[in-house]
């Protein structure tokens, strides 16, 4: 990689800061890898083990963060199932607050000369007219397979959190947090919900200890038998009073129960006790990606603006 700068626990503090500026201002400007409790979340359960393939540089303006690019550099993911994907693209996660619009050329030319000559993929946001623009004169086009029916693109879906109705949950069904449940058991929920996975003990571990992370807001549905059949993390912004859900996810043996939905209920309420009045929650927007979608959307969860996938291929030859 030659003499770069790797993320640092540090640098995660000073992203999650810059998100919560640019939120008081222009929330749609937040990038979906760039918000408060994606970063928290990115971070926590990655960095032990991916951390030397991640790049990044800082942009500062009297002595404030407005700008910045984490790169993720090509790497090879084991999942839990002991299958094994090689990343052979470069990945860009970015920020620039809307004030220094224009340092997204510095960005945009930084990632490319740290990523070299390998695709690249980058997630702005469709509410960035400019940074688009940006993009587009420095090669990169919209991924026609991420758009696709079945594409990857995500959309960030938003409520306010008066009048959040009573969660109901089966009969034998409890709530559970993260403390009562135990580490082991919260890793394998989030294991049951996203297999195959790469999620570990360690990466449990990493995210249990970012400063964002709070246990009485990390929530589970325990089954009768004692199974921990759906999860969810909210990250908490204490500035802007905001919740940010992320991860959520259900044991598919326990679909179809409502138990997703009533713990989107019941995080909403503790959310709401700890200070939040507004909720937020990213998922997969293609039309063929309806599930997530549509239990969001019956909790009162509207779409606010959604990411634009480019790529830029590597040279011919």
């Amino acid at each position: 990689m030659g003499n770069v700068e790797l993320v640092t626990a540090a640098d995660v503090r000073l992203m999650q800061g810059l998100a919560q500026r640019v939120t008081a201002v222009r929330p749609e400007l937040v990038n979906s890898d760039a918000s408060y409790g994606e970063l928290a979340w990115i971070w926590g359960k990655g960095h032990a083990e991916h951390g030397a393939g991640w790049p990044r540089r800082l942009w500062f303006a009297d002595g404030e963060l407005v700008a910045w690019g984490w790169t993720y550099l090509p790497h090879r993911l084991r999942r839990n199932d002991g299958s094994v994907k090689d990343v052979t693209g470069a990945y860009l996660a970015y920020q620039v607050h809307p004030d220094h619009a224009g340092l997204v050329d510095e960005v945009i030319d930084w990632f490319d000369r740290t990523a070299g000559d390998v695709e690249r993929t980058v997630l702005p946001s469709a509410a960035d007219e400019f940074g688009l623009e940006r993009w587009a004169a420095h090669g990169y086009r919209t991924d026609p397979d991420a758009l696709g029916d079945t594409g990857s693109w995500t959309m960030l879906t938003e409520r306010d959190l008066t009048d959040v109705e009573q969660p109901v949950l089966p009969e034998g069904f409890r709530f559970r947090t993260a403390d009562e449940a135990g580490p082991e058991a919260a890793v394998q929920a989030h294991l049951d919900a996203w297999a195959p996975s790469t999620y570990t003990a360690a990466a449990y571990e990493g995210v249990r200890r970012v400063p964002a992370y709070r246990a009485d807001l990390h929530v589970l549905v325990e089954a009768p038998d004692g199974t921990m059949a759906a999860s969810a993390i909210m990250w908490l912004d204490e500035a802007n009073k905001t919740v940010e859900f992320e991860p959520v996810g259900t044991h598919p043996g326990y679909r179809r129960l409502g138990l997703g939905r009533a713990l989107l209920l019941h995080g909403m309420h503790l959310a709401r006790a700890a200070g939040a009045g507004h909720a937020t929650v990213a998922c997969l927007g293609a039309p063929g990606h309806p599930k997530a979608r549509g239990l969001y959307f019956s909790v009162g969860f509207r779409e606010s603006v959604r990411d634009v996938p480019l790529i830029k291929p590597r040279s011919a030859g």
